[in-house]
């Protein structure tokens, strides 16, 4: 399943039915270069893309360009295109804005989400609740992408949602790197089911908390790797 069949919610949307063929593009390809089916530093060709998605160029090279400035892509004049590398040294940078956002928005959501979103977040947190062990860690982590994405849209500010989308799609690269070593990733994902009750119950306090620790916890896990 991938992240944009995950997100049940667009299509509940009112700009649901307004995306363009560069808006599925931009999805799709964010998507494989997120989970890191497009591996860092590797070539990508316009051509080729556009050929795979069934898009004309023009909606492909808009996608690429959003890309860039989300800087999960690169553009060289005359070498062309290329997948960023990930970063080991942005850890720490990602981590010291996530830990004052996130829970921002987390609070934020549990203040001002509505009623039928409340109703979604709590189907979601049981969904949550439901992943075991032995699930596949790649699709383990699409929930998390997941979860993150439902929390930043939640808040209600759009200005937030871009920023936390932004940095959680580095984030997620960065797990995607060590993921085949990281003990009790379906754990960390299960976490956010009593984060998710914490908003549907309109618990600011406790939202931030748990937003706070599982950020800190990510960082943590990834830094006993190196």
């Amino acid at each position: 399943m991938t992240l944009t069949e995950l997100s049940f919610g667009d299509l509940d949307s009112p700009a649901a039915g307004a995306e363009t063929n560069a808006d599925r593009a931009y999805d799709i390809v964010r998507e494989r270069l997120v989970m890191l089916d497009i591996r860092p530093g590797e070539p990508i060709n316009d051509d080729r893309l556009a050929a795979d998605l069934g898009f004309g160029r023009t909606p492909v090279r808009e996608a690429l360009k959003r890309l860039e400035r989300d800087r999960l892509v690169v553009a060289y004049p005359r070498r062309g295109t290329f997948a960023t590398a990930v970063d080991m040294t942005d850890l720490a940078d990602i981590s010291e804005i996530r830990k004052l956002l996130e829970p921002t928005a987390a609070a934020r959501a549990a203040r001002v989400a509505t009623a039928d979103t409340r109703t979604r977040l709590a189907a979601l947190a049981r969904a949550i609740s439901g992943i075991e062990d032995a699930d596949d860690a790649r699709e383990v982590l699409r929930h998390d992408v997941h979860v993150h994405r439902e929390i930043y849209r939640a808040s209600g500010n759009p200005h937030l949602e871009q920023i936390l989308v932004s940095l959680d799609a580095h984030a997620t690269r960065i797990w995607c790197m060590f993921l085949d070593r990281l003990p009790g990733v379906a754990g960390h994902v299960r976490e956010h089911a009593e984060l998710l009750e914490a908003i549907v119950e309109g618990d600011e306090e406790t939202a931030a908390a748990l937003t706070l620790a599982h950020v800190c916890g990510f960082e943590a896990a990834i830094r006993a790797l190196l």
